[in-house]
């Protein structure tokens, strides 16, 4: 049995946070399954995705979904298996463009990880501590991100931050020797 235990994986834009998550879920021993969130809806960002797609290379199967993150999860955690969730920040931008409830969304995913018997490595972007944004919409995103991300850290036993590819553990329970 694999030891990787349910994980966030937090860290700002291009901190190593991704590639991070992946040497986590790729180092397990279990099949690794890669929940995206991100919607191909530009160029650029299609080119974001295939650069993902190749860093991970083959033997990870790949579910792509924007908003139901929750059904997801609850179809693909299985024994032998662990998930990574790359990435709740567009998740969260997803469900407030969908006009959806962050909250009432974040409350359903703690529940779920509350019954959750399977290891999934959540990877999400630290906004707060850059500058403040310039619009009201700018900064609601960035308030429900940081509660976001403090309802899953309290919710999951191990948050990590990483920043300049390093990671520094913020939350992990004390391995017991025998």
């Amino acid at each position: 049995m694999s030891a990787l235990a349910t994980t966030l994986v937090l860290g700002g834009a291009r901190s190593g946070k991704s590639a991070f998550a992946e040497t986590l879920v790729g180092d397990s021993g279990l099949a690794p399954i890669y929940l995206a969130t991100a919607d191909a809806g530009d160029d650029e960002m299609k080119a974001r995705i295939a650069q993902h797609r190749k860093r991970r290379g083959n033997g990870w199967h790949t579910v792509e979904e924007p908003l139901a993150l929750i059904d997801v999860l609850t179809r693909e955690s299985r024994t032998g298996h662990a998930v990574l969730v790359d990435c709740l920040t567009l998740w969260l931008s997803n469900l407030m463009h969908a006009e959806r409830d962050p909250e009432v969304e974040a409350r359903r995913l703690t529940r779920f990880l509350g019954v959750a018997q399977h290891p999934i490595v959540f990877v999400s972007n630290e906004v707060g501590m850059g500058l403040v944004p310039e619009t009201p919409l700018g900064r609601a995103f960035r308030d429900a991100q940081g509660r976001l991300n403090q309802i899953v850290a309290a919710a999951v036993p191990n948050v990590v931050f990483v920043a300049a590819g390093l990671p520094l553990w913020l939350k992990r329970p004390s391995v017991q020797e025998n």
